[in-house]
């Protein structure tokens, strides 16, 4: 497994071994020795799988303390737009983005630690996206920034995507007072 760090700080991209032969692939989608090699002791408690089709977005979503959720996300088919912002404010980089191309093809794996909000794009048609997480879900800690929000300025790479009612009456983040 190689690991990469993000731009901003705590973010990393992981590229597994892929083992391939005529029968297929094999590879690791998760070691706890490799992320503790990396600084990080994690426990995951809950993984969670979505089934979603070509133009979906969902997010951008997070818990706030104290259940907020590190998460590993991964793609198992399709591929994905996926984007972490920041929104740990003592971080120099409080309010910006990272984003990465997640798919089947390239099974590149994405750490998000607890203090960042988290959406997708889907790219494909039966996208399934998976990924463990470090809390369990509490709905009471649940909130949400606005995908489109002006300040925060992501590039979706698309004009029109399919957003739950939900997503759509998230919070504007210049309105936004972390937890974090």
């Amino acid at each position: 497994m190689n690991v990469v760090k993000m731009p901003i700080e705590g973010l990393l991209i992981i590229t597994p071994t892929v083992f391939k032969d005529s029968r297929g692939y094999f590879f690791e989608s998760w070691s706890e020795t490799l992320l503790q090699k990396n600084n990080k002791e994690l426990k995951f408690v809950q993984d969670n799988e979505s089934l979603s089709h070509r133009g979906v977005l969902r997010g951008l979503h997070f818990q706030n303390p104290p259940y907020e959720q590190g998460k590993l996300v991964r793609v198992i088919k399709g591929a994905v737009l996926d984007v972490a912002v920041d929104i740990r404010k003592s971080s120099p980089t409080y309010g910006k983005y990272c984003s990465v191309k997640l798919s089947s093809k390239n099974k590149k794996i994405f750490w998000i630690p607890p203090g960042f909000a988290h959406g997708f794009l889907t790219l494909e048609n039966n996208t399934i996206f998976s990924y463990k997480c470090t809390s369990l879900y509490n709905k009471s800690s649940e909130e949400a920034l606005l995908w489109n929000d002006a300040d925060l300025n992501i590039d979706w790479g698309i004009d029109i995507p399919i957003v739950s009612e939900k997503d759509n009456l998230a919070g504007n983040f210049k309105d936004f007072k972390t937890k974090f």
